[in-house]
């Protein structure tokens, strides 16, 4: 049964509020909630191919396995490591289900085009677009590192321990992928 406790978790680490959680404190979860949300469900949106609803689903899914097994989390591990890890590993058993037919994802651009900024929005909204496609036809785990590092803004320890690899692996993966996203995007450059 979770508990309503009026304590106050704001200033608290995340290794406190996963234990509070394992005691079931609501407020815990709340906050813990609070600070994740938003950059996993950017984060499932960015890796599940620009499906909104899909990242809703993960993400709430992510959320449900933190209430329902708070155990799992190591507090010697850096929990946003831990977190990246949990929603990594959820993407690749999507990937593992996904058929080969379903690997290239529709593109959607809304473009909203104001005033005399047209040719530059253009511009912006077409590069924008194009590295979209080349990030998406990478493979997972090229994606994977790329948007971690570059999207997420992980450091290539994290990544690394997040994917449960060398370092060394992370970096030839990112190499590999922005010599391929540079590849498709060639006609961009001066």
């Amino acid at each position: 049964m979770w508990t309503f406790f009026k304590t106050d978790y704001r200033d608290s680490p995340d290794a406190t509020l996963m234990q509070a959680i394992a005691r079931r404190q609501e407020r815990a979860f709340a906050e813990l909630y609070g600070r994740y949300n938003r950059q996993m469900h950017r984060y499932f949106f960015r890796m599940l191919g620009r499906d909104a609803a899909r990242a809703d689903d993960f993400t709430q899914e992510l959320f449900l396995k933190i209430i329902e097994k708070p155990h799992l989390y190591d507090p010697a591990r850096p929990f946003r490591t831990w977190l990246y890890a949990l929603a990594a590993n959820m993407c690749k058993n999507e990937y593992r289900r996904k058929k080969p037919a379903d690997a290239g994802w529709a593109e959607t651009a809304d473009m909203e085009i104001e005033g005399s900024d047209l040719p530059e929005q253009l511009d912006r909204e077409l590069f924008e677009s194009s590295l979209r496609l080349a990030i998406d036809t990478l493979g997972d785990t090229h994606r994977q590192c790329f948007v971690l590092r570059y999207q997420e803004e992980l450091s290539v320890a994290e990544i690394a321990a997040i994917l449960q690899c060398p370092e060394g692996t992370v970096k030839s993966r990112l190499h590999y992928a922005l010599q391929k996203i540079s590849e498709r995007l060639t006609v961009f450059k001066d």
